[in-house]
């Protein structure tokens, strides 16, 4: 995926039961392999199962609860799509919901890279940007899907 050295990098991944297993599971490999440290955000506080295609999938441990992650302790976000996890961070109770919010606003208020993956857009969404239907975008440091050049440009401001 990339021949960046990100060591240093710490990208946390917003997610809840549903997230897309392949999604995340590439992105958060690469990542790892090019020197970043990942970290699993969710609103559940141990585990968080993944959606592998038409089924459930595998159960990740989770590193930090929302309620306990702070922007400040990671460099970027990933927020990946599945889109039984995207409704659960959109659609939960408003406490929780507004923690999803304010946790990607935060990101964006700092200029801080969020990158969001397939239906996980829709969460950002939900923070006040605007949709728009391409393949890619990239708006300031808000990038779908291709995001190894936005945070490689995290890695140098660090």
């Amino acid at each position: 995926m990339t021949n960046e050295d990100f060591s240093g990098l710490k990208i946390g991944i917003l997610v809840d039961d549903g997230f897309e297993q392949a999604e995340l599971a590439e992105t958060r490999r690469a990542l790892d392999q090019a020197g970043a440290e990942t970290r699993i955000v969710s609103p559940k506080d141990q585990w968080v199962r993944g959606w592998n295609s038409t089924e459930w999938g595998d159960e990740l441990r989770v590193d930090v609860t929302l309620d306990q992650a702070r922007p400040y302790d990671f460099d970027a976000l990933i927020v990946p799509g599945g889109v039984p996890a995207t409704e659960a961070l959109r659609m939960q109770p408003d406490a929780v919901r507004l923690l999803a919010v304010g946790f990607v606003q935060a990101f964006l208020a700092a200029a801080k890279p969020v990158a969001v993956i397939a239906h996980g857009p829709w969460t950002v969404i939900e923070a006040g940007t605007e949709w728009v239907e391409q393949v890619v975008v990239v708006d300031g440091n808000l990038v779908s899907s291709r995001m190894i050049a936005l945070f490689g440009r995290a890695r140098r401001q660090a």
